[in-house]
């Protein structure tokens, strides 16, 4: 196939070059000189679309150089990334464009490619496919991707879905899986995959902290340990959004845990934000609830199914929050029965399947006209409304 590549810098050369070698002719342009044996290095924008089928834009979405991290940033104004490089592109390629495939594979935050870029393209098709690449390892990562993550519009694996994914084919080293999801979507995957591996990196080096300052801790002891741990911390649990977390240990440890913090001066708290965060959620959840102005009740009252316990339930916490707007609520539980007839808003704080692997069952029969909130998002019905909180692909 004929390819174009805009953006040679560096992920657009090493990329492109890996593409000549699987058989394909690139065509490559950037502001700067190169000068390359194995794609043809073209003089304009016009030549590259001109001469291509599929056409990758790698071109920057940068910050400011003093927001890159090599000096403190945290007292900056939080800013979005600069389009400007990729907007100016993007008008470039649609005034030589005719049909062809234009794929976008640099940084932006979730909403960009709709708001703002995908309006720019209106004489070729388009597409949002970020890597997940670092530097050092390009070529490598180029052709032997974890995932190949492919935005369209509608998220659908159709035309210009299986045309990427026909094409990757001819190039990769293994085997990957392709996500085909939203231009929102796909924004979100890449941009929380690299802030999830910040957070990780950030939480070991909290426990280094607390191991200099505490004394008598081998920081590698403890984090091994942890990397044992593959059924809770190293695995897919936990990584299905729904209710925050409860039980006798978690918010207490995280409390016992800002105390250590604060003891040690280790200078932040990690645990303040993630206390932050499990209350705000909640906050939202119940604000979410108490808009429908009918009576709440919550489905579960312990903090997960099956067990009577109480202590650290994130339902409470809901709950709570529901009373400071406004709206008391009732609770169901296997161990709380309800038989009120009246329609009402329903929270299925419990979801067996998610949280055991088993058949979800219901503690009562809900009322013809309730509304459903579900925020693992399995419960369906034809006789209610239901709302899978978290999912807005359709909204």
């Amino acid at each position: 196939m004929n390819i174009g590549f805009i953006g040679l810098g560096k992920l657009g050369m090493p990329c492109s070059l890996e593409i000549a070698k699987k058989g394909h002719n690139v065509y490559g342009y950037d502001i700067l000189k190169h000068h390359s044996n194995d794609i043809r290095i073209c003089p304009n924008i016009k030549t590259v679309v001109e001469n291509s089928e599929i056409i990758f834009i790698a071109v920057p979405t940068p910050h400011h150089p003093e927001y890159d991290g090599r000096s403190p940033c945290m007292h900056l104004e939080p800013k979005d990334f600069d389009y400007s490089i990729v907007k100016n592109c993007l008008e470039q390629v649609n005034k030589h464009a005719n049909g062809q495939l234009v794929v976008l594979i640099s940084t932006v935050l979730p909403g960009t490619t709709r708001e703002q870029l995908r309006p720019l393209i209106t004489n070729a098709r388009f597409v949002y496919n970020p890597y997940l690449i670092a530097m050092g390892t390009v070529s490598w990562d180029m052709v032997n991707p974890e995932m190949v993550m492919i935005g369209t519009e509608d998220g659908e694996e159709t035309g210009d879905a299986k045309e990427l994914i026909e094409f990757y084919k001819t190039i990769m080293d293994n085997d990957p899986p392709y996500v085909v999801g939203t231009w929102d979507e796909c924004e979100s995957i890449k941009v929380f995959y690299n802030t999830f591996v910040s957070s990780k990196i950030s939480f070991v080096n909290m426990i280094q902290d607390v191991a200099q300052k505490q004394g008598n801790i081998n920081v590698d002891v403890v984090t091994n340990a942890l990397c044992l741990g593959v059924t809770r911390i190293l695995s897919k649990n936990y990584m299905t959004a729904g209710m925050g977390d409860g039980g006798a240990c978690h918010p207490r440890d995280n409390i016992a845990l800002r105390y250590l913090s604060k003891k040690l001066n280790l200078g932040y708290d990690f645990f303040e934000g993630i206390m932050q965060s499990r209350e705000a959620q909640a906050k939202n959840l119940a604000e979410f609830l108490v808009k429908f102005d009918m009576d709440i009740v919550i489905h579960g009252k312990s903090y997960k199914p099956g067990v009577p316990y109480v202590d650290g339930s994130y339902s409470l916490l809901v709950g709570n929050y529901c009373s400071e707007l406004g709206k008391e609520v009732t609770y169901v539980d296997s161990w709380i029965p309800y038989n009120d007839k009246e329609p009402c808003v329903v929270l299925l704080a419990h979801s067996a399947s998610t949280t055991y692997g088993t058949e979800d069952s219901l503690y009562f029969d809900i009322p013809p006209g309730s509304i459903v909130v579900d925020p693992w998002r399995k419960f369906k019905s034809n006789d209610l409304t239901v709302i899978h909180y978290g999912n807005t692909r359709n909204r």
